[in-house]
């Protein structure tokens, strides 16, 4: 009996049928084609039936976006506000989706795109954003926000954010803040993400490409939330 450990495969082999060195042979050829790796076995490959079922993450509506980001820029250039950069998150899109947008106003173009967690309300796995500005709701407040002050909290440096709207202007009272936090990855995935207690939170690397551009602006940036 001859004994291919390689694949834990046990092959019996008559004693006086093949000389040894043949049936040395014949076992490691077995063998390697038993192990022959499949790609579907890789981590995060899918089975092909099963990815052509898959749809597509949705983009940001391009349209859309440029819509508000020229409002965004009106609205900046009347009030004293920057208007180079904005901040923009569309919730209409999967927590699985990048959904939060770094605007150029002058140049009319998105910079960069990232993941970003909403709140999670009544019901943490809820993907259809609910929206409240009542303190202890746990939900996202849509509208236009000025990104304040930068400090240091329990979840790092992290942006006071004054909202500018009927619809958000109790965020500072609630302590709706632009922070970071691990639980969001740097990836878009078809599973979502986690949630938040209100906050707009990013993944701590792409929190750090945000905080670049926003500590070199020496007029606060807005942010917009719409769905």
């Amino acid at each position: 009996m001859e004994l291919c450990d390689a694949s834990i495969l046990y092959l019996y082999i008559p004693a006086m049928s093949f000389q040894p060195v043949f049936g040395f042979l014949f076992c490691l050829m077995f063998s390697l084609a038993a192990c022959k790796p499949d790609s579907r076995d890789k981590p995060g490959a899918l089975p092909k039936t099963e990815a052509a079922e898959r749809k597509p993450l949705r983009k940001i509506n391009r349209v859309r976006l440029n819509e508000k980001a020229a409002a965004l820029k009106a609205y900046a250039k009347n009030n004293d506000y920057n208007t180079h950069y904005a901040l923009l998150i569309d919730f209409s899109l999967f927590s699985g989706a990048k959904r939060l947008v770094l605007y150029d106003l002058q140049k009319e173009k998105i910079v960069s795109t990232g993941l970003v967690a909403h709140g999670q309300g009544s019901n943490y796995l809820t993907e259809d954003v609910p929206f409240s500005n009542v303190e202890g709701s746990l939900c996202s407040s849509k509208g236009r926000y000025k990104i304040g002050a930068k400090y240091y909290g329990r979840f790092g440096w992290a942006y006071k954010l004054h909202g500018l709207n009927p619809t958000n202007n109790n965020a500072y009272n609630r302590f709706v803040v632009l922070h970071s936090h691990a639980c969001v990855p740097n990836y878009e995935n078809e599973t979502g993400i986690c949630r938040s207690d209100g906050c707009p939170t990013l993944n701590p690397a792409y929190f750090e490409e945000i905080q670049r551009v926003l500590d070199k602006e020496k007029r606060p940036v807005l942010l917009e939330i719409y769905k």
